[in-house]
């Protein structure tokens, strides 16, 4: 077997395991926090950084389109983005923008993460600002993220930890499980429409 051949077994491999690990509990809360937004008529501002940023933005379009929900990502306004990061700081960049979108408490945030941020190791300290708003303004907290969950694992109402199985593959797979997960979350029937 070639090398080529070897690594696109282990790492479709393990896509397996990390299906079968993931907490099944954990994703249906997730879906039912979704339902009673949508029940509400709260909306939906998904927040992450890098290639969770660019899921963010396929997100979005998923949850207006087939569920219905009016659905925000930060990142999806360079401009803004951009002039806040460079007027007030990066660490604030996202707690700002929702506070001018007057997030409230019929909300919701949603966090596409890798490490779902940390203070103490100054990681993804704008995904944590927008969480500790969030918590301020009483909105529910949702999240996909892997590693140890960070801050969203520690203060979600609803949280889906995509396992590691390799430090080699913690990025890859977490932003891949992102897309799976949200692509089942949206196509489910309750939320449809």
């Amino acid at each position: 077997m070639s090398d080529i051949s070897s690594y696109a077994q282990k790492f479709l491999a393990g896509a397996i395991t990390i299906i079968q690990q993931i907490n099944q509990l954990d994703y249906g809360k997730m879906i039912e926090e979704l339902i009673k937004l949508k029940e509400r008529q709260g909306r939906l501002f998904i927040i992450g950084v890098g290639g969770s940023a660019a899921n963010c933005s396929h997100a979005v379009n998923d949850f207006r389109k087939i569920c219905n929900i009016e659905t925000y990502a930060p990142t999806d306004n360079v401009s803004e983005l951009t002039a806040r990061t460079n007027d007030e700081g990066w660490d604030t960049v996202f707690s700002k923008w929702l506070a001018t979108s007057r997030l409230n408490k019929n909300d919701a945030i949603m966090v596409f993460s890798v490490g779902g941020g940390n203070l103490e190791k100054n990681i993804s300290t704008n995904i944590v600002s927008a969480l500790q708003y969030g918590q301020e303004i009483g909105c529910t907290i949702l999240g996909i993220v892997s590693r140890d969950g960070g801050y969203t694992k520690k203060v979600a109402t609803a949280c889906v930890l995509v396992p590691i199985i390799s430090d080699d593959t913690i990025t890859p797979y977490a932003e891949s499980f992102q897309a799976l997960l949200w692509h089942g979350i949206v196509n489910y029937s309750e939320l449809k429409g």
